[in-house]
């Protein structure tokens, strides 16, 4: 038998991981309540993976309230963030990308990311603090209802809504719960329940790598060292290649054993073996294994992202090689741009065809953003192979094959650990929700963008006279930005028909900000509240207005 929650809720997210979280907070945000159902209990901790929170996701856990926890927990204040390149953990160093620790994260702007365009830089924090932080700000919210230790079983939807099957997991014999909501968004991991609910699949390749990983307890391994500490350890030497990222910057490290083309079994190299060599300690060495986290490196996104009312985000949605730190990330922005769609709906002012912009602005960028991190995973795999055999050699021969690899490997990695152009070069160009004009918006790579107005671009980041950044001012739908002087007439074209349509809309008048970056040419440009822009222009008729209105709520195309 089953039972019919009382307390049913817009939306219902599967999975309780950051995405989800996430999903639910940016939802809470806007006045929408969600249920949050979730396998494990509500004090588990996750595997020690994701070890980096991107400018863009700091973003938008600055528009949440959450980033000043999320900024003052993990490591040390005076741990550096730094990537280090060296022959062993207690080796000699031959590269090292600096990147600001926590306690002059926002005030050293030395370094290949120390000066980006915005009001959060990234942070170096471990999913293992990510979690409990999240699940923190989750449970102060009303809005969102947490079903810990239960399990989506199944679920259907039509035209209208979606039923959703939850199983407490605590209780296997009590009856099922029957959740209907006007929403189901499958958060739930590479192995989603969700995906294969809709008949999705994940396409790509298979195994682009694989890493024997073991999490460990070494309390005195930083004494040892000679080189100073690093938030991230590659070595490199000719007999085994590896890293090791700093989990509490004391005593808790994650070692990634790279295995090579041949090793195809996780056990085919000898673990405690490959972990002492990556170390460069002996056998009188000692160290606790915590856990084992072995994985396979993928390149696989979703064939679609949608079935009508259901949506699939993050790890259900894309699976990737984790270079440049862009697999919960990517997740991160799945959740911040659905949650603004679903709200969309929810809010009765877009019409139900602009639901397909979620597949089509997220789609694109996950391809690409796992072709970068596939591509740069090839080209580590390559250098790997190309270690000198000399590299630990005390001669000037040895000195200078470290002077030379080690460049080459700065050169290769600082655009994966200081991707600029991943947090904010992409940009959205088949949006049926904004309105483009002629102009192309630019190219980006991995590392380097150029900023940029275009529609579908991130409106470049300024300062405005308060002290606040333009993305604390952004509204929660739409933003026009005035960016010369408004014109009463203009603006209340632009109101009137938002009005008329039940659109949200915010005026922000930044004509008297000194010194907006050049690519703000235009008279006013509509923003989004992630920060894209939707729409500019010189001038703002009646008809104009109208017409830009009824795009950005999908109801008629731009003629």
């Amino acid at each position: 038998m089953s039972q019919i929650l009382h307390h049913d809720k817009p939306v219902v997210i599967v999975g309780g991981g950051p995405v989800g979280m996430t999903l639910a907070l940016c939802l809470a945000r806007r006045g929408i309540a969600s249920i949050l159902v979730e396998m494990r209990s509500i004090d588990s901790l996750p595997d020690v993976k994701c070890n980096h929170i991107s400018s863009r996701s700091m973003e938008l856990f600055r528009s949440l309230g959450v980033a000043p926890d999320l900024r003052a927990a993990g490591l040390p204040d005076d741990y550096p963030h730094d990537i280090s390149y060296r022959t062993s953990t207690l080796g000699t160093e031959i590269a090292r990308i600096h990147i600001p620790g926590r306690n002059t994260r926002l005030t050293d702007h030395s370094g290949p990311d120390g000066d980006w365009p915005t009001p959060e830089p990234p942070h170096r924090l471990n999913q293992r603090y990510i979690e409990p932080i999240l699940r923190e700000h989750v449970q102060k919210q009303s809005l969102i209802t947490s079903l810990y230790q239960h399990q989506v079983i199944d679920f259907s939807f039509d035209a209208n809504q979606v039923h959703v099957v939850v199983q407490d997991l605590s209780a296997p014999h009590a009856q099922t719960l029957i959740l209907s909501a006007a929403f189901l968004v499958g958060c739930d991991g590479g192995r989603s329940m969700v995906r294969k609910g809709i008949g999705a699949k994940l396409v790509g390749d298979e195994v682009v790598q694989r890493v024997q990983s073991t999490c460990i307890r070494a309390p005195s391994l930083i004494a040892q060292m000679k080189e100073a500490p690093a938030w991230a350890m590659f070595t490199v030497n000719p007999r085994r290649s590896g890293n090791i990222y700093a989990i509490d910057g004391k005593e808790v490290w994650l070692i990634h054993n790279y295995l090579r083309d041949h090793e195809v079994d996780f056990d085919a190299v000898d673990r405690d073996w490959a972990i002492r060599t990556i170390l460069g300690v002996g056998a009188d060495f000692a160290y606790e294994e915590m856990s084992k986290e072995d994985w396979i490196g993928r390149r696989l996104v979703s064939d679609k992202l949608r079935q009508g009312r259901v949506f699939l985000a993050g790890d259900a949605a894309h699976l990737w090689v984790p270079y440049a730190g862009y697999g919960m990330n990517a997740g991160l922005a799945d959740a911040s741009n659905l949650a603004w769609h679903l709200a969309a709906q929810l809010e009765s002012w877009a019409s139900p065809e602009a639901l397909s912009a979620y597949e089509k602005e997220r789609l694109p960028i996950t391809e690409q953003v796992s072709r970068f991190a596939m591509n740069h995973a090839h080209a580590m795999s390559k250098r790997r192979k190309e270690i000198p055999l000399n590299l630990e050699e005390d001669s000037p021969e040895g000195q200078l094959a470290r002077v030379q690899f080690g460049q080459d490997l700065y050169d290769l990695n600082v655009q994966q650990y200081c991707c600029a152009g991943l947090n904010f070069g992409y940009y959205y160009d088949d949006s049926p929700v904004m309105v483009y004009d002629d102009e192309r918006a630019p190219d980006y790579s991995m590392g380097s963008f150029t900023s940029s107005t275009v529609p579908g671009c991130r409106a470049p980041h300024f300062w405005l006279t308060t002290g606040r950044s333009l993305y604390d001012a952004l509204g929660a739908a739409y933003t026009l930005l005035c960016l010369k002087p408004p014109e009463e007439q203009s603006v209340k074209a632009l109101q009137d028909a938002a009005r008329s349509d039940n659109m949200p809309l915010e005026i922000l008048d930044v004509s008297s900000v000194p010194h907006l970056p050049d690519e703000y040419k235009h008279a006013f440009l509509i923003v989004r509240a992630d920060a894209h822009t939707v729409w500019r222009g010189n001038c703002i008729t009646p008809e104009i207005a109208i017409s830009v209105v009824a795009k950005l709520c999908g109801h008629a195309a731009i003629h």
